[in-house]
């Protein structure tokens, strides 16, 4: 059974930064575009960035560009999504999402449909 577990969100004041974690487990990857999402009450869930486990290509979504990077670690079939400069519209929770069929980003990568796995999610909320 594959997991994902996600970790790192919390209250910050605006400008402020976070830094959220997901590992994957139960299963053995040899590769994987992995993102994160975002869902704000009321709002469909968005892609925010993704990256490929083969080659380590990025893609940000246009709300967060420049102010996220998205990072993995292979060994531990991990992402990282560091946040700065964060803005009350940030606020909403975020979903580490993973799809094993993929070996590099697409254009179906910006699919929610596309991911087979998905956390739990974490809640980043941004007072101003």
């Amino acid at each position: 059974q594959v997991q994902l577990v996600e970790s790192g969100g919390g209250l910050v004041q605006a400008g402020g930064s976070l830094r959220l974690s997901c590992a994957a487990s139960g299963r053995t990857f040899s590769r994987y575009v992995m993102a994160w999402f975002r869902q704000a009450p009321g709002k469909e869930r968005d892609l925010v960035a993704g990256i490929s486990r083969s080659d380590g290509t990025r893609y940000y979504a246009d709300p967060g560009k420049g102010r996220v990077t998205i990072s993995r670690n292979k060994a531990k079939n991990a992402v990282y999504l560091q946040m700065n400069s964060l803005k009350p519209d940030d606020t909403a929770n975020y979903y580490c999402a993973l799809d094993p069929d993929a070996a590099y980003l697409g254009p179906l990568s910006s699919r929610g449909s596309r991911y087979n796995y998905w956390g739990q999610g974490t809640q980043v909320t941004v007072s101003s």
